[in-house]
């Protein structure tokens, strides 16, 4: 193994885990059947622009670091039960806001995830079990309890960041189209071969694209790759004025390509277009 990278290849290890298959897609049928309506777009962070959960995970590592740095300087013991009890009552919705992403990702993304939300149990258990011994006189066991708690959130958001960054299970995977697509105007083919209603893929130069033709003779075109898991569009269908995904499903806007429907949270890079001579033109956004 190569010194330099072993961090990297350990927390790359748990993609490759197949033996937890299982378990996984019956915990995401679980997750995916549970009602939670408006909710699970709310938690996915639809309305943030990116996933809410780690955005939400910082307030119990950061309550459970705080009360270990306090721990270890000598602090008050009263601060720490508080820091270490807020922790464990803001946990909730970051756990489900984490399931609810985690079951719309591929299966190697999951297998990490899986290991990462065990990780993230651990924690809570041996937070929840520090409290308990402090409560009860036992500062010493609760003091070892809440120090080893702490040290396996650390090591849990290190494989969680190592799924969103390394991984891209949170990122935009469509957000450098438009830099890679040709600065000026470019031919996607004849308007007459582009038929209505339904998605179509073409090439704008290297990066492809769907365009879609509506009903009063208005274009869409956007990049073809969805934000959530650079799932092809062209394989979607039109639904309600929005582009679905054939894989999870998110739904675009046609008329600005935001998403109205999770799990995709960044919006689908849209690209102008212009008619001349009966064949469709389209480029970047100024400013892209």
């Amino acid at each position: 193994m190569d010194t330099y990278h072993a961090a990297a290849d350990r927390l790359d290890a748990p993609a490759s885990w197949t033996f937890l298959d299982p378990v996984a897609e019956r915990i995401a049928a679980l997750v995916q059947r549970l009602p939670l309506g408006p909710a699970r777009d709310v938690l996915h962070g639809v309305w943030l622009g990116h996933p809410l959960h780690p955005a939400l995970a910082q307030a119990p590592i950061g309550c459970w670091t705080a009360a270990s740095l306090l721990e270890l300087t000598g602090g008050d013991e009263r601060a720490v039960r508080r820091l270490t009890a807020a922790g464990l009552a803001v946990l909730p919705p970051v756990l489900l806001a984490g399931w609810v992403d985690w079951s719309r990702l591929p299966p190697a993304h999951r297998r990490t995830g899986l290991v990462h939300a065990t990780g993230a149990a651990t924690a809570a258990l041996l937070h929840a079990c520090s409290l308990r011994a402090r409560c009860q006189g036992r500062t010493a066991r609760g003091r070892l309890l809440g120090l080893a708690g702490t040290g396996v959130v650390g090591l849990t958001a290190a494989l969680g960041g190592h799924l969103a960054y390394h991984q891209a299970a949170g990122a935009a995977h469509a957000e450098a189209e438009p830099r890679l697509a040709p600065s000026d105007w470019h031919p996607l083919g004849a308007t007459a071969d582009i038929p209505i209603g339904a998605p179509v893929r073409r090439m704008l130069g290297d990066v492809p694209v769907v365009v879609v033709r509506t009903h009063d003779d208005g274009w869409t075109v956007l990049a073809d790759r969805c934000t959530h898991m650079a799932a092809s569009l062209s394989g979607g269908e039109i639904v309600d004025g929005c582009l679905e995904c054939p894989l999870h499903h998110s739904r675009f806007r046609l008329s600005d390509g935001r998403p109205v429907r999770g799990p995709a949270t960044a919006d689908q890079p849209r690209f102008e277009t212009r008619v001349l001579a009966g064949r469709l033109e389209a480029r970047p956004q100024p400013g892209s």
